[in-house]
């Protein structure tokens, strides 16, 4: 049963913002998928690098908190990177029971890069966009953010 109630200004924003991320995703994922597969890690290991790019030491607990795995899966994360020279393990200075895990200048390097490719991307997209749309637009998304961030 369809009820042809109208659809709501704030709605169709939504729609426009969905369609929005889906198109300008798909391209960058892309891009992003061909520089991981050259570098040969997935975009589970990238993430994990990113988020240890921006952590102190981390458990393998926290890790697997973080990318929503099994330790042992988080584990094998850590092992094919540690591998590729992008990350370490240390043991803790105060329990050496304790593994830590840390992004080495390797993969930091490696983040950066394919971090700075990205923003290069994005400001090759704003440049076609007039410059008031460009503005309101990070206005709008900071606005957006502050939000996701407070939850």
């Amino acid at each position: 049963m369809s009820t042809n109630l109208p659809i709501s200004p704030l709605a169709k924003d939504h729609a426009k913002l969905a369609d929005f991320i889906l198109f300008s995703q798909r391209e960058f994922l892309l891009n992003l998928s061909r520089e991981l597969n050259r570098d040969n890690i997935s975009f589970a290991q990238f993430f994990l690098l990113g988020y240890l790019a921006t952590s102190k030491d981390l458990t393998m607990t926290d890790i697997a908190r973080k990318m929503g795995h099994s330790t042992a899966a988080a584990t094998g994360l850590v092992d094919r990177l540690e591998k590729l020279g992008y990350i370490e393990r240390t043991h803790a200075i105060d329990d050496r029971r304790k593994v830590l895990v840390r992004v080495t200048s390797k993969g930091l390097e490696l983040v950066s890069r394919l971090r700075d490719e990205l923003q290069s991307q994005i400001a090759d997209a704003m440049s076609e966009t007039a410059s008031n749309d460009a503005a309101a637009f990070m206005s709008s998304y900071g606005s957006v953010d502050a939000a996701a961030m407070a939850r």
